[in-house]
């Protein structure tokens, strides 16, 4: 404890520092701090205080508090580690060697860069670069991200996280050379040009967890299958991943077993068994885990599915811990917007009388393909029991449950495996957990068991495609306005193609499948606030062609990374064949121009080191982290409270001023989403996976205007679209929703 004298001299000096060069309104600090308050008490109350200021025309309040949260971290940081807090930050190597020792850090760190090279990292940490953090931003970094100790005391500081995972990325990289990589991710990372993903951010440099943020599985019709995926998925869960399950090989209710009819109790008790798994093997401790499952729109059981989320009815068909996707064909939303008839089958009768799977086609061209031929057969034959039921029921049922829960995601399946640069080796049945991840997929089989001459049991299995994201996001805000995408994504893709070799997943079958392809999701965020910055409305065709530009323009610079990555490492291992080898990526998006030419040859001349590159995740965390919009979202509102379980904290869109207002303020549920799916079609053409794309819409929304926007997402190439987010207050200016 300080005598209330000392706390009022160091309180006054923090007050002074953080209000330092900032322009905010003049206000009387009217704070009384009790006797015997610590320093980091007061530091938290002025930091209230600030935030009590904030509203739209001072939003330069975050940046205060900001300081005071940063003024409190060093004061912490340097008693716990044993240094002045005016230097900020403290000896870099002792911060590695006490956390190592304390077995919080990796002992990588230490083994793989000497003492003079952290010397060397040291000199490059920037501590102005902590003061472009806001409030939440840094709070949220502190409070989740930042190492601490085995009591949750801080010893890192934010620029020490940037540098520990440029460090931890690039521990394998050339001696020659790591150094200047290790530089060049910091300075992507502390200038906030980036951000890796969560599990990245919270990982990197430690002695647990993984790096990856999503995974997909694909369960094969077997109770050894859906038991074993069951329990890979609680070991991911655990380790902090979110799950996309495509179980639409699972037999319906009502099928046989064994050749006993009616036996099977169908895709519904399963799921359950995956929502029991995401309460009670949560991830890290932190939150329950997270799991999507997806069914196709023909699978007998669509209609139980599509009400697992539903509030009302028999709480015994409900599920409400997962999360839902539908895979849809282009024929059903072609039967829909005809008022045409629709049938549903059992995957697992179609496959004992029609001799293949429905689930493995799909249509090569609009309007025409294998898929709709297999369907047409599938109603012809009378040995094949069906249901039919108007398309437009289905449709109807989706909409009430998205208007109800959010969900299910819509999985366009014809358009994903058409745009699938891998094709020549698989299909891609279903998205994951955000609807950003498209790559191929197969379930892992069971062949048979024995003993050997020890004792021991052995099992055998044929590993199928179990699919990883390796995610990281531009921050456009500031990347594309400081014209720093050339440098940029050129340390980022390195940066993601390490983590491939770096990180220790749990599934044998998911260190396989990302050795395979080494998938990677290049994405963004700050969307809304690039347009603020560059003063073009949301609601435009200069939006449109922008989006257009900008996201070719990521392309080309991302695939030629890759490319040069290549070079230098070799490919990915079933790159031959594939639609980068034979030139047929860059003819399908009608790249037509020199540049791209040039570039086309030197992909099929040598290579590609990563089979899949780019992925628009939500990314809101990190966004918030970076001060900017999340991924291509328009913001809530200009000014909000973000609330979470631990914090409810006032917000304003990023740099919000008078010139940047008008564009903020067509906000989220105010902007005519028809705009929306416009701009995510422009930058769908140049993006080899999908992208987490939201609508958000009153829930007194007409259904014929909801159809409507499925439709067009739908007709304009989307191949996924994730949540429709409603509210049930009065939504201003929304004269699109009932138009």
């Amino acid at each position: 404890m300080v005598t209330e004298t000392t706390t009022r001299i160091s309180i006054n000096e923090r007050i002074r520092l953080a209000m330092d060069g900032l322009q905010v309104s003049a206000t009387e600090w009217n704070v009384i701090i009790p006797d015997g308050f610590t320093i980091e008490k007061a530091t938290d109350l002025l930091a209230k205080k600030a935030l009590e200021n904030m509203d739209e025309a001072n939003p330069n309040w975050t940046f205060v508090a900001s300081r005071l949260l940063l003024q409190s971290l060093y004061h912490q940081a340097a008693t716990n580690r044993g240094y002045d807090e005016k230097i900020m930050y403290g000896d870099f190597y002792h911060l590695l060697d006490i956390l190592t020792q304390k077995g919080i850090y990796t002992p990588n760190l230490l083994e793989k860069y000497s003492k003079e090279d952290i010397d060397f990292l040291a000199e490059k940490i920037n501590p102005d670069h902590d003061l472009t953090f806001t409030y939440l931003g840094l709070y949220t970094l502190a409070n989740r991200y930042l190492a601490t100790d085995h009591n949750k005391r801080i010893y890192e500081l934010p620029q020490e996280r940037w540098m520990v995972i440029a460090m931890h990325l690039m521990q394998d990289e050339n001696p020659t050379k790591r150094l200047e990589l290790v530089v060049e991710a910091y300075w992507a990372l502390s200038n906030l040009y980036m951000t890796v993903a969560t599990p990245t951010l919270a990982n990197a440099g430690k002695t647990h967890g993984q790096l990856s943020s999503c995974f997909i599985d694909t369960v094969d019709d077997s109770l050894q299958s859906i038991y074993d995926s069951n329990t890979d998925i609680a070991k991911l869960s655990k380790n902090g991943g979110g799950i996309g399950v495509y179980m639409g090989k699972i037999r319906a209710r009502g099928s046989s077993i064994k050749g006993f009819k009616g036996m099977s109790s169908g895709v519904v008790p399963w799921i359950k068994q995956l929502n029991n798994t995401a309460v009670s093997v949560d991830q890290l401790g932190t939150r329950k885990g997270a799991i999507a499952v997806y069914l196709d729109v023909w699978h007998k059981d669509i209609e139980s599915f599509l009400d697992l989320k539903l509030n009302n009815g028999d709480d015994r068909m409900r599920a409400h811990d997962i999360f839902t996707g539908v895979c849809l064909p282009d024929l059903f939303m072609e039967q829909v917007e005809a008022r045409g008839d629709w049938y549903l089958f059992d995957p697992h009768e179609v496959r004992e009388v029609m001799g293949f799977s429905l689930e493995d086609y799909y249509d090569e061209e609009k309007g025409s393909g294998s898929f709709r031929e297999k369907y047409a057969e599938c109603v012809k034959n009378d040995q094949l029991s069906k249901r039919k039921v108007p398309a437009i029921d289905i449709m109807k049922r989706i909409m009430k449950s998205q208007l109800e829960s959010g969900t299910p995601f819509m999985f366009y399946r014809d358009e994903v495996n058409r745009q699938n640069s891998n094709n020549h080796n698989g299909i891609i049945y279903c998205s994951n957990l955000c609807t950003e991840i498209t790559q191929n997929q197969s379930p892992t089989e069971f062949l048979e068991e024995h003993t050997n001459e020890f004792g021991y049991l052995i099992k055998k299995y044929k590993p199928g495609d179990f699919v990883v994201c390796n995610l990281s996001s531009i921050n456009l805000g500031k990347a594309v306005t400081d014209d720093v995408l050339e440098r940029l994504i050129k340390i980022q893709v390195r940066m993601l193609d390490n983590v491939i070799d770096i990180n220790t997943l749990p599934i044998m079958q998911t260190q396989m499948t990302n050795q395979k392809y080494r998938a990677i999701g290049l994405g963004t965020f700050g969307w809304h606030h690039l347009l603020a910055k560059k003063n073009i409305s949301w609601e435009s065709g200069e939006a449109v062609d922008f989006a257009d530009k900008l996201y070719e323009k990521i392309a080309f610079l991302t695939i030629k990374s890759s490319m040069e990555l290549c070079a230098e490492k070799g490919s990915y291992p079933v790159f031959s064949g594939s639609k980068w080898s034979t030139g047929a990526y860059f003819d399908e998006k009608g790249y037509t121009s020199e540049e791209w030419k040039e570039l086309k040859t030197q992909v099929m001349e040598n290579g590609m080191r990563n089979g899949y590159l780019m992925a628009v995740a939500p990314n809101s965390t990190t966004a918030m982290i970076a001060g900017s919009t999340a991924s291509i979202d328009p913001v809530f509102k200009p000014f909000y409270h973000e609330e979470k379980k631990d914090f409810k904290i006032p917000t304003t869109a990023p740099e919000l001023d008078h010139h940047t207002y008008n564009i903020y303020r067509r906000s989220a549920y105010i902007v005519d989403q028809r705009w929306s799916v416009k701009q995510n079609a422009a930058r769908q053409k140049h993006i080899d996976q999908s992208i987490s794309f939201n609508f958000y819409v009153p829930n007194t929304i007409r259904a014929s205007v909801l159809l409507d926007l499925h439709l067009q997402a739908w007709k304009e190439g989307l191949k996924t679209t994730y949540y429709v987010r409603s509210t049930s207050n009065d939504v201003e200016e929304c004269e699109w929703c009932q138009s």
